[in-house]
């Protein structure tokens, strides 16, 4: 016969297996947890445990942050009531650490930052603006297209500023080790502006480092550099366009800006051209460059002037060509990826009438961070100077590609093709080949 239910050793042995199922199984899911919790703390720190930065706790953080501000003359009241309850923002770490731009290809930043609707609704603000826009090109050299351009990548035109608290944005930053100096004085700078502007600390909202408004000032910028655009007494970064716009060209030209030159533009490359000569780092006259046959996408010529220029070649050689002229270095005092600085570029051309690109975008191979720091390992191993490891493809990474290339006689572009990898994969070194399993998984 079976088990009978009735009998009480029977009863007391089911529950007791019933009771130890249910502990090991309590156990199991415990465990199971931690690990979730501890894997998932670079991309956002679980509100259940501690958070520890560099500065001993939260709270001797905010006390540290209290006299520094102090020190730069904010208020006490302003000290101790706004920052005294500031709470920290665990996934602001998180977005700290997993900034998407690293590891993402030019094909993919440029389709989704330079499109139709954008150029469209750049058009439409450069008409409704046009007249401030004059005075303003007249007082600081920016032209309108540029001004226009940089506001809509920054926030599509005001349409996301951001919805994060920034005083409190700024002080988790300040309290954690990775940037926290730089951090500290941001914040100290954002509790200044509070007071010169007699802002609602609750209203002051914009992206998780603490940018904001329109075309989302860093406060440091915000106190320099912010304008009244329209007379009225106030600097309103968040709601008054005319004030934001005011505010960027001053910005920009502090930060440079040569007035009548443009930023660059897309060019033509002969067959046979010699991609060593492309980088940043490698400007050359223009006339320089109508000897090597570089034209203009128009097929006119790029003319004989002494006017500095650099090539860029950011999609390989299937994909577009960029000269770069100074005003180039200038955008990327804004912001410092020269994907971004074609993308403001040509999307201020775009929004003046000019054409697409004359190339489509090539599709393009994506590597995760963990790929290419090991293929830019491999690159070192190979004694093609890269620097650290660090996952990012930029103009050291890409001189140890380009001279990579020539060894195996690739197309020197630059580009971390399919074909690179491989060719690199294959490559012996001298500690033999312990990377090639891992790059042979891109």
């Amino acid at each position: 016969m079976g088990l009978e239910f009735g009998s009480t050793i029977t009863k007391t042995l089911w529950i007791f297996i019933v009771v130890s199922f249910i502990s090991f199984k309590t156990i199991f899911i415990a465990t199971s947890l931690s690990a979730v919790t501890i894997f998932s703390y670079a991309q956002e720190v679980q509100k259940t445990e501690p958070v520890t930065f560099q500065h001993g706790t939260f709270t001797q953080c905010i006390a540290r942050l209290q006299q520094e501000a102090l020190n730069a003359g904010v208020s006490e009241n302003t000290a101790e009531d706004i920052l005294g309850q500031i709470k920290p923002l665990p996934k602001i770490l998180g977005y700290d650490r997993n900034q998407p731009e690293f590891v993402q290809t030019f094909t993919g930043y440029f389709s989704k930052r330079v499109t139709s609707w954008r150029v469209n609704k750049g058009r439409e603000k450069l008409a409704e603006h046009r007249d401030f826009l004059s005075k303003l090109t007249q007082q600081y050299g920016v032209p309108a297209h540029y001004l226009i351009a940089f506001w809509g990548l920054e926030t599509n035109f005001g349409g996301i500023k951001g919805k994060i608290p920034t005083i409190a944005a700024l002080t988790t930053l300040a309290c954690d080790q990775r940037r926290s100096a730089y951090f500290s004085e941001e914040l100290v700078q954002a509790l200044l502006l509070l007071e010169r502007e007699n802002l609602d600390y609750k209203q002051m909202i914009g992206s998780w480092a603490g940018a904001m408004g329109h075309t989302q000032f860093m406060p440091t910028a915000y106190m320099k550099y912010a304008k009244d655009g329209d007379g009225d007494g106030k600097v309103d970064l968040w709601n008054n366009e005319l004030d934001a716009l005011a505010s960027a060209a001053h910005f920009l030209q502090n930060l440079g800006w040569k007035t009548g030159f443009r930023w660059g533009r897309e060019v033509l490359l002969p067959e046979g051209f010699n991609y060593q000569l492309a980088g940043k780092s490698q400007p050359q006259p223009l006339s320089f460059w109508s000897e090597q046959q570089v034209t203009q996408v128009s097929g006119e010529t790029l003319g004989d002037s002494d006017l500095e220029a650099a090539l860029l070649i950011p999609a390989g050689h299937t994909g577009s060509a960029f000269i770069i002229y100074p005003n180039f270095d200038v955008i990327l005092r804004w912001n410092n990826s020269e994907y971004y600085g074609i993308a403001v570029g040509h999307l201020a051309d775009r929004i003046t009438g000019q054409d697409t690109l004359s190339k489509p975008l090539p599709e393009l191979p994506n590597y995760t961070l963990t790929e290419m720091q090991q293929f830019q390992d491999k690159l070192n191993q190979l004694g093609f100077d890269v620097g650290e490891a660090d996952g990012i493809l930029g103009p050291a990474t890409r001189k140890g590609v380009r001279g990579f290339q020539v060894t195996v006689g690739l197309i020197a572009d630059g580009y971390p093709s399919k074909e690179t990898v491989q060719a690199l994969m294959n490559a012996p070194t001298l500690e033999g080949n312990k990377d090639s399993q891992a790059l042979a998984e891109f």
